[in-house]
């Protein structure tokens, strides 16, 4: 798995946690990046404090994993929008959780990241749905996304950076 990829995985756990808990992105953001400076400090397994539910070792944030959930956070009412309008016969709050997230990752990577083609976007966003969702899940990104990559061009051209 690239580092990329493991970027989007570690975002994706994020925002779905986020959700889960009813919490702001960015503060799960911090609490995982003040787990992880805490982790690396911490002695013996033994002497570490117990912070409740946290990722496992190795899962620090990368700064593309934190562009990533920003980016959502930043731009989730337009995300959220688009992907309403292309999911034709589902509402967002009627699709599973963990496709609303990775929908809106890849949205957000179509629509303001620069540098990753829009291909490879929905490439791993169908790679993630796989793994984490539900037998359909695939199709159904893949169908919502492959209609946002048709006019990414112009939503990029509308939406402010």
């Amino acid at each position: 798995m690239s580092a990329r990829s493991k970027s989007r995985k570690r975002a994706l756990d994020v925002l779905y946690a986020a959700e889960a808990r009813g919490i702001d992105p960015v503060d799960v953001l911090d609490e995982r990046q003040e787990w992880a400076t805490l982790s690396s400090s911490a002695g013996p397994a033994g002497d570490r404090m117990d912070l409740g539910e946290q990722p496992s070792p190795g899962a620090e944030l990368t700064e593309y994993a934190r562009e990533l959930v920003r980016g959502v956070v930043a731009h989730q009412h337009r995300i959220d929008d688009l992907i309403s309008e292309h999911a034709h016969g589902w509402t967002l709050d009627r699709m599973p959780a963990v496709d609303r997230a990775i929908l809106r990752l890849a949205t957000w990577e179509l629509l303001y990241s620069d540098d990753v083609p829009a291909a490879v976007a929905v490439d791993e966003a169908v790679e993630l749905a796989k793994t984490l969702s539900t037998d359909d899940s695939p199709r159904f990104v893949n169908g919502v996304l492959g209609q946002l990559m048709v006019i990414a061009g112009r939503l990029r051209e509308a939406s402010p950076r």
